[in-house]
């Protein structure tokens, strides 16, 4: 249609002529005039919206292209794996195995896609999640997914690390992060809070380096096989039994440490990755 058939087609249009005769009588109008400012803003509002929808869908595609490069660069910073300057999908594609797990049995899930898989969105979905009864939800979380997903490191057929996804509530977010073990199931390679909104200088010290560091070696499971991996007031002191399942608290910051160490014994006990790292152990 060339735009001299469209322009006559709009100058037709029954609801055009009434628009152009509004918007007509609105401009004919004195600035001071309340419906001609009502219009004004009106329109102006109109304009945004459309401008902020385009916004939102057109930079939807790159957001989550962002989103995933950022939870691959966390996974690999977790398993000790991020280089200086690496490329991340490409370190994460030749390094990391991507797996899915049966909470309730340990294992595997083979029939679904991870690339495809949102943990998170399937923990508040009703058909993919399972609620947590009170007595047993001391992460404070309510529902989990049925089917978690699972991060492997290895050289060959060997196995070197299990990265587990893990959250649960601090003093004033759920803070969402990662544990890695080493192949055995049992010790701390290091931690990771990707997602926590908690006091920035205090609980917010999860995210320091130097706090992280204190769980390397650390052990999760006494030898009853029960989670006692916790943390304390003060710090350790490394001299004395028991210190291997201890990890310093973050000064000042006493719920949001509570809410570490549940997170993590809720997260490594049978409710949780323990019926998948038995299953791990016994395999070798």
């Amino acid at each position: 249609m060339s735009n001299g058939n469209l322009k006559e087609r709009l100058e037709n249009c029954e609801h055009y002529q009434k628009f152009n005769a509004y918007k007509n009588k609105v401009l004919a109008l004195s600035n001071e005039s309340l419906e001609k400012t009502i219009a004004v803003a009106l329109s102006l509002c109109f304009v945004c919206a459309i401008l902020v929808s385009f916004a939102a869908v057109a930079l939807r595609p790159i957001q989550a292209t962002n989103k995933a490069m950022d939870m691959k660069k966390n996974i690999l910073d977790v398993a000790g794996l991020l280089g200086e300057g690496a490329d991340i999908h490409q370190e994460f594609a030749d390094k990391i195995e991507v797996k899915l797990v049966d909470i309730e049995t340990g294992d595997y899930v083979e029939d679904m896609d991870p690339a495809q898989y949102d943990q998170r969105k399937a923990a508040k979905d009703p058909e993919q999640n399972i609620a947590i009864p009170s007595e047993k939800d001391i992460a404070s979380i309510r529902t989990k997914a049925k089917i978690a997903k699972v991060y492997l490191v290895k050289e060959g057929d060997q196995l070197q690390s299990i990265i587990l996804p893990i959250h649960g509530y601090g003093l004033w977010s759920t803070m969402y992060g990662f544990l890695a073990l080493e192949a055995d199931g049992q010790t701390v390679k290091s931690i990771n809070f990707y997602d926590q909104a908690e006091t920035p200088g205090l609980g917010g010290e999860v995210v320091n380096p130097n706090w992280r560091a204190l769980w390397q070696g650390k052990k999760v499971y006494n030898e009853a096989g029960e989670p006692v991996l916790t943390l304390i007031k003060g710090t350790v002191d490394e001299s004395k039994p028991g210190s291997e399942y201890k990890v310093d608290g973050l000064a000042g910051a006493t719920l949001t440490s509570n809410g570490v160490s549940n997170l993590i014994k809720y997260w490594m006990s049978a409710e949780g990755f323990a019926p998948y790292l038995d299953k791990i152990r016994s395999e070798g």
